[in-house]
């Protein structure tokens, strides 16, 4: 049977008010009536109807945190961050996984909104912003999380993904490939398109460099090794000479192609860079040069934007904040 604020009342002699002052504010209570109403609520087990507290309130000690992908190491690094500074904040974050699909993003969203979260991270899966705008007409602060919004409506975080894409293919030029390559997953998603634009802008200024993009239907291992595998398929005249991949986890599955086909050497056959730089990319069978974005600060950066979002004061600061990428060197590139 659980125990209710009335019982706790009684048991100590005070009123259901106290009691609600000692849990809310306690520094209404004379710190001996409060000892012992700390006392009475650690006798009985008392538990906190913490959803009464939220309708009452109109918000919870929450925020929500939806991605495209949670198994991504990249992303797990981005939750970390988030975490850690709504942890300051006093406040949990709640993990959604889109897994690239609005009808899901769409879900998790109503979710949120249900539980009358104190904010929203998220990285949206699509260009229809209409469910976000709702929750923002709703009272809901909407912060973007790895990705801008070019019509500045929401508060958001990001890395330049133009010019990180820039950075990795210039590095291949650099290192005199000619045939580069763009593994993609789709291209429609923003990341993804801004990567593709700063390589082309790289192999433009070069003369008689040329992009191939091979667009397949996902961010992961899996797709990078069928990707690899087609490249191992064909005649070595027709490979590429550098594969630039729109992630880590693609540059990953690319490799295993390479090792598991036999016949083509990293880097001296074919350079490779990958882009995140998540933990294991330096552990690699050979050590992926990979773009590297600091996933944890996006995500400190996103909750302390929301906080100023919801702030009652929330005065002048800076609502749009883009981090520059670093290229890690590694042995993959050559």
């Amino acid at each position: 049977m659980s125990v209710s604020v009335k019982d706790v009342a009684a048991t100590a002699g005070v009123s259901v008010g106290t009691v609600s002052n000692v849990l809310n504010q306690p520094d209404r209570v004379a710190p001996a009536t409060a000892e012992r109403v700390l006392r009475v609520i650690r006798e009985l087990g008392f538990v906190r109807n913490d959803a009464a507290r939220q309708l009452r309130a109109g918000r919870s000690r929450s925020i929500g945190l939806v991605v495209p992908d949670v198994g991504n190491p990249f992303f797990a690094e981005v939750a970390r961050g988030a975490e850690d500074r709504a942890a300051e904040a006093g406040l949990t974050v709640l993990l959604g996984n889109s897994d690239e699909n609005p009808t899901r993003q769409a879900a998790h969203l109503e979710l949120f909104r249900e539980q009358r979260v104190n904010g929203l991270l998220v990285t949206p899966v699509s260009d229809d912003l209409t469910a976000l705008r709702a929750l923002k007409e709703a009272g809901v602060p909407v912060v973007f999380v790895d990705r801008e919004d070019p019509d500045q409506e929401f508060a958001s975080v990001a890395v330049d993904d133009v010019e990180g894409g820039r950075l990795a293919v210039a590095h291949l030029l650099d290192r005199g490939r000619r045939r580069i390559a763009f593994l993609a997953g789709p291209t429609s998603i923003p990341q993804v398109a801004h990567r593709l634009q700063g390589a082309r802008a790289a192999v433009d200024a070069v003369g008689g460099a040329t992009l191939e993009v091979i667009e397949r239907g996902g961010l992961t291992v899996l797709n990078g090794r069928a990707a690899g595998e087609d490249i191992v398929a064909r005649v070595p005249a027709d490979r590429p000479d550098a594969v630039f991949a729109a992630n880590d986890l693609l540059a990953v599955g690319l490799l295993q192609a390479f090792a598991l086909g036999g016949g083509i050497r990293v880097p001296e056959d074919i350079a490779l860079v990958g882009y995140d730089d998540i933990d294991f990319a330096a552990a690699t069978v050979v050590p992926l040069t990979s773009v590297s974005q600091p996933a944890r600060m996006l995500g400190w950066t996103a909750v302390d934007l929301l906080l100023k979002e919801t702030s009652e004061e929330p005065g002048d600061h800076d609502r749009f904040v883009r981090f520059q990428p670093q290229l890690v060197v590694r042995e993959s590139s050559g």
